[in-house]
């Protein structure tokens, strides 16, 4: 009897193995799946615009560098435009503006402009602002910092390439893999070869979770390599040292768990509704939602246990604003054995809930 099992079980993963070499190509070379490579490439392409205008922002505050840090700090408020001159030397740039503050009749007078000076130590910029002959406030813009930079990530991450673009690109995945069978009249080849349902399951399954996992996984890595590569020598040498790889491994980790998560769901959803855009756009609004939802109703999410996972945690209030951002519930983030075993036992659950599909499919082209 043992014997017996074994033999199934060497079989069935010898099948599912053949289903995913099978897969495997026409998911990677798919015409309608290339815009899969575009979703997997867009964030990658924002954080290179991002760190060539950090990149050219350090390079003008080098060249326009004039005082040092000391003599910057020797500006006092309510000091004069010729004080601070004096101090600091002449201003590489100079100029006035209207008060905003001022009535709309009195913006021409003479005590209702804004005097700007500003002055750079090459690595940062400051810029002073005086009314009514006096210093008012100061302004310091600094360059790029190893902080700045983590929390710059962690956004784009969690707010758009966990939201949308790995969400679309599973989408595009997952959803063909039974449903774009059914539309091309080929998944009978399938089901008329000797292979149990729940077989061919797992193999196309394993199939798009290898595809999405390496196309982004891939964007994953050169992402961070991009934004974290780029940085001053010093600060990248800090980066990498004190905690780049388990940074890597971690936001790998958390792209690895979302194809797994929305890969599960939308397989199925594929199997289940004739038009899977409608599951699709609903899981879409509540994942989308769930920085409004409480507490309770956040657990029942896939988003919220990728974010618990996430490094550094990316607060969406900076990204709301007007009424929506009272309405933003902030939510503990769930412990990582925790949302880790969440996951899987939810992707399990609903690869069940397919196989038990699988095995009532029944083909009627002529309805597709």
């Amino acid at each position: 009897m043992n014997g017996v099992k074994k033999y199934e079980w060497g079989l069935w993963a010898r099948q599912i193995g053949a289903i995913m070499r099978l897969e495997m190509r026409k998911t990677f070379f798919a015409k309608r799946g290339l815009w899969v490579y575009l979703l997997a490439a867009a964030p990658a392409l924002l954080f290179f615009a991002y760190t060539m205008v950090q990149k050219g922002r350090a390079a003008g505050m080098a060249a326009r560098a004039s005082i040092t840090t000391e003599q910057a700090n020797q500006v006092k408020e309510k000091m004069t435009p010729d004080e601070v001159r004096g101090v600091l030397g002449r201003p590489h740039s100079r100029f006035t503006h209207m008060d905003p503050d001022k009535p709309r009749s009195r913006r021409r007078d003479p005590d209702a402009m804004i005097e700007v000076m500003q002055y750079s130590d090459g690595k940062s910029d400051y810029v002073y602002r005086f009314k009514e002959g006096k210093l008012f406030r100061t302004d310091v813009y600094n360059t790029r910092t190893l902080t700045d930079d983590n929390v710059v990530y962690a956004t784009i991450f969690q707010l758009f390439y966990l939201r949308l673009a790995i969400f679309f690109g599973c989408v595009g995945v997952f959803m063909n893999l039974f449903r774009g069978e059914l539309i091309d009249k080929s998944l009978h080849f399938y089901l008329l070869a000797p292979i149990r349902r729940e077989v061919l399951l797992a193999g196309k399954y394993c199939a798009g979770l290898l595809a999405t996992g390496v196309i982004f996984g891939v964007s994953t890595m050169i992402q961070l390599w991009t934004v974290y590569g780029s940085m001053p020598a010093a600060q990248s040498a800090e980066f990498f040292e004190r905690s780049g790889v388990s940074t890597l491994f971690a936001y790998v980790g958390v792209t690895a768990l979302a194809c797994m998560g929305y890969g599960a769901v939308f397989l199925v959803a594929g199997l289940i509704w004739r038009n899977p855009i409608i599951p699709a756009a609903t899981l879409l609004v509540w994942e989308g939602a769930n920085i409004f939802l409480p507490a309770t109703l956040k657990k029942i999410s896939i988003i919220h246990y990728l974010q618990s996972l996430c490094p550094i945690p990316a607060s969406p209030s900076g990204s709301v604003e007007g009424p929506l951002k009272l309405l933003i519930s902030i939510t503990e983030p769930t412990a990582a054995p925790i949302a880790i075993g969440g996951l899987l036992i939810v992707t399990a659950g609903v690869l069940v809930l397919g196989a038990w599909q699988a095995r009532r499919l029944e083909i009627n082209y002529s309805t597709e």
